[in-house]
């Protein structure tokens, strides 16, 4: 299976995904999964919702996962209608007024966070995204950020605010040893020659939250996201614009942020405002 994802290109997460889900699905029934067919899928399923308490999003991610095994590796054919994928939920993701972002970064417990966190808002990066910029990635001269292999292994160009270029110097000017090539190396004293891990950035931006008196909100890397780009939209900027810079795929995933934008819902009157109703008062 592992052969099978790479040859496909297949993003290192997804694969980690999908390798960790055929280990749950063979551990679950103590057996190797080429010996475990369609009664076991269901079940599997099944016990996601009511003993895992997953989510159904999560639960068709699982389902994926053991569709490629079956159909890409084992070459059986896997049936939809005995197998079905749970419908889809939709949730609105939270979103902080601009104010709670600029506390938010404020509360920053180390300089190293802060610059993350206003990186993850100006751009509107992922958080691997932005945990994988490169130094050539921030190109001052056209005053773009270039995200590479993002989601789906597109690359994408991003605007770069004059206020994060600024930030992003001082970072420079701060580091003990200048890096060679990742923007944001890991280790302590950040001088390895290799990335800073994604969980460094989930946790500035929980301990942040929690200087800031924000932890209630339940605040991660990817709802800066979602204020990048609800805070456009309030700015005026288009859906087209927008999904361009968040490297969706598709327009319809961008138009959640219509049901998010105070500007866009306030555009529009309640029809409770055009009745003719009788004081209370007068009652």
């Amino acid at each position: 299976m592992l052969e099978e994802l790479r040859r496909r290109n297949y993003a290192e997460s997804t694969i980690r995904s999908y390798i960790h889900t055929l280990k749950h699905f063979s551990r679950y029934f103590n057996r190797p999964p080429d010996q475990l067919g369609p009664a076991h899928i269901r079940q599997y399923q099944a016990a996601l919702f009511t003993k895992f308490k997953l989510q159904p999003n999560t639960v068709t991610l699982r389902l994926a996962a053991l569709r490629f095994f079956y159909v890409k590796v084992l070459k059986k054919g896997w049936s939809v209608t005995e197998t079905p994928y749970p419908k889809k939920v939709l949730h609105l993701p939270h979103v902080l007024s601009p104010e709670e972002v600029a506390r938010l970064i404020d509360a920053a417990e180390f300089p190293f966070h802060r610059i993350l966190l206003m990186t993850l808002y100006a751009t509107g990066a992922r958080r691997a995204e932005v945990a994988h910029l490169k130094i050539g990635d921030v190109d001052s001269q056209r005053m773009v950020v270039h995200i590479r292999g993002g989601k789906g292994r597109k690359d994408r160009d991003v605007m770069l605010s004059p206020k994060l270029l600024d930030a992003l110097r001082e970072y420079w000017r701060g580091l003990r040893r200048k890096p060679r090539e990742w923007l944001f190396p890991g280790g302590r004293w950040h001088t390895q020659s290799q990335p800073v891990t994604t969980k460094v950035l989930w946790t500035a931006c929980q301990q942040a939250a929690r200087r800031a008196g924000l932890e209630d909100k339940r605040i991660h890397p990817h709802t800066l996201r979602h204020c990048f780009a609800t805070h456009l939209l309030e700015a005026g900027a288009d859906l087209r614009t927008i999904q361009m810079l968040l490297g969706h795929r598709d327009l319809e995933e961008t138009t959640i942020y219509l049901h998010l934008s105070r500007r866009h819902l306030s555009a529009t009157a309640s029809p409770l405002d055009a009745l003719s109703l009788q004081d209370q008062r007068e009652q």
